[in-house]
């Protein structure tokens, strides 16, 4: 159990399995001897799933050291070359390894980054009994830079090989431990590029980690702790406020959406200054880190996975360290507002109001719509910093789900140039964006409160957008500043894809790849 917690039943945590490790080796994918190799394949050009799939580079080579009519062999499987399809091809002694696995990439013309991430991820489940694998999937995309071509595989192997069994008592094991590229040339950039996806899949799969933690093991003293133990080889300043230093700093917000609960709420400053940093980065991630609704109490299923309500927070833990692992040029302050909201007779009530960081006062209509008042005091802290950029995180609205479903997460913006790199990387990283309007002369008069300077619900008509002028009053004058709702994409029903069920770790990868393009 993570250090603060509340006593209670004793959970017995089984350490977490290990990740596949990295190699590059400048031998042909033929001579591999591994247990099971991995080549692509893409689907037919005519887009009929009746015409054959097209064999990319190294399966032509495997094809050829086989003595095999691959294509014939894949069609009477069914394979149609889809992104992610598979077939298993015994080798019958050709070559070193026992079995071919071919996976399938999709259109030649569509194939890229996402793709391969998306196959990779294919063969790591396919792979999950096997100890060692050899591929040189990265070199089946030819407008692709190795670099970016290795990150994409080894991210989709990763994300792929994600298990989260810590409170399993007998989980059942990942046996892939070993993965070796075959690159003949351009090694050291493929090393590179899985280098690099060690740590941004690692960042992905720690958020995962964090948002799949049971609730009573994350209350906000101890994910306090734990993100300062997370950090704490790194170069990175810890700073945790807590419910004494909340108050003598006004932060209202915090503090009324946590005064329900028996644990106190926290605010983690993460900062990570490498020497020269050319601009300055401040990101706030919402962590309830369970939320009842409070006295809006929420029916009982829609509490069921109200322990992901603190994925901002995780995704900004994540992110920053990730950061400081990677040695970027960009100062990151993490901001993490934690509060549990929970029913009490010290919660807030229904038309409470509540002074917050800046003085602004709030009017509660609605105790369910806390995520906007712990980010309120926070972007008024991140703005005293007076940053280049703010952005904030938060699985924040229902209504971005209604609008955009569980793949697509909404994007909000005060500043063009900041939203545009933004959904650049949210598309390279394979976790697209789509930007709402701040709109705020056809709205913004639903903010103004009847006795309180503003209001924190306004009814479920344009419900994202609402809560996004009303966390944009917060952010200082002049500051460019988005605002991430992942309240649909950081939590998946069902695996597809490199996304896990449970905690997806959305959109850590989004948030490094534009750090790393700053």
């Amino acid at each position: 159990m993570l250090a603060g917690s509340e006593p209670g039943p004793s959970l017995t945590l089984t350490p977490e399995p290990s990740v596949p490790t990295f190699d590059v080796a400048t031998s042909p994918l033929t001579s591999a001897d591994r247990a099971l190799v991995a080549v692509g394949a893409f689907a037919a050009a005519s887009g009929e799933r009746s015409d054959p799939p097209e064999l990319a580079p190294d399966a032509l080579q495997l094809a050829e050291a086989l003595d095999l009519d691959v294509v014939a062999e894949l069609s009477s499987l069914d394979f149609d070359g889809s992104v992610g399809s598979l077939a298993r091809i015994p080798t019958r002694g050709q070559i070193p390894a026992a079995t071919v696995l071919v996976v399938g990439l999709g259109k030649t013309d569509d194939a890229g980054a996402t793709q391969l991430r998306r196959a990779a991820a294919a063969v790591a489940g396919a792979a999950e009994r096997v100890t060692d694998l050899g591929t040189s999937l990265h070199l089946a995309v030819a407008d692709l830079e190795p670099e970016a071509a290795a990150q994409a595989v080894a991210e989709g192997l990763l994300l792929g090989s994600y298990r989260f069994s810590s409170f399993q008592t007998d989980p059942r094991p990942f046996e892939l431990t070993s993965v070796t590229f075959h690159a003949p040339e351009n090694d050291d950039a493929v090393r590179r590029g899985a280098d690099v996806a060690i740590i941004t899949a690692g960042a992905a799969c720690l958020t995962r980690d964090l948002v799949n933690t049971p609730p009573q093991a994350k209350r906000p003293p101890a994910l306090a702790d734990r993100a300062a133990a997370e950090v704490a080889d790194l170069p990175i300043v810890v700073n945790i406020l807590d419910e004494q230093a909340l108050a003598d700093g006004g932060y209202g917000g915090i503090l009324g959406v946590g005064q329900g609960s028996s644990e106190p709420p926290r605010l983690v400053e993460l900062t990570y200054a490498p020497e020269g940093a050319s601009r300055h980065v401040v990101l706030v991630g919402k962590g309830i880190t369970f939320d009842t609704g409070g006295i809006s109490l929420k029916p009982s299923a829609s509490m069921e996975t109200m322990k992901l309500d603190m994925a901002g927070a995780a995704t900004v833990l994540a992110t920053v360290k990730a950061a400081a692992q990677l040695e970027l040029p960009v100062k990151v302050t993490g901001l993490m507002a934690l509060a549990e909201n929970m029913p009490s007779g010290t919660a807030t009530r229904v038309s409470d109001v509540l002074t917050m960081k800046d003085g602004t006062t709030v009017e509660v209509i609605n105790t369910d719509a806390e995520g906007r008042l712990v980010l309120g005091d926070a972007l008024v802290h991140a703005s005293e910093l007076e940053p280049d950029a703010i952005v904030d995180v938060a699985t924040l609205t229902g209504a971005a789900t209604v609008a955009l479903g569980s793949r697509i997460g909404a994007l909000l913006s005060s500043d063009d140039d900041l939203a545009a790199a933004i959904e650049r990387a949210g598309e390279d990283s394979g976790e697209p964006l789509w930007r709402l309007p701040l709109a705020s002369e056809e709205y913004g008069e639903r903010l103004e409160g009847a006795i309180a300077d503003i209001k924190n619900s306004a009814g479920r008509e344009a419900g994202t957008i609402f809560a996004s002028l009303f966390l944009h009053r917060f952010v200082g004058e002049d500051i460019p500043w988005a605002h991430l709702d992942v309240a649909g994409t950081a939590w998946a029903d069902e695996a597809r894809g490199e996304i896990s069920k449970g905690g997806t770790g959305v959109p850590v990868r989004t948030l490094l790849s534009w750090l790393r393009s700053a």
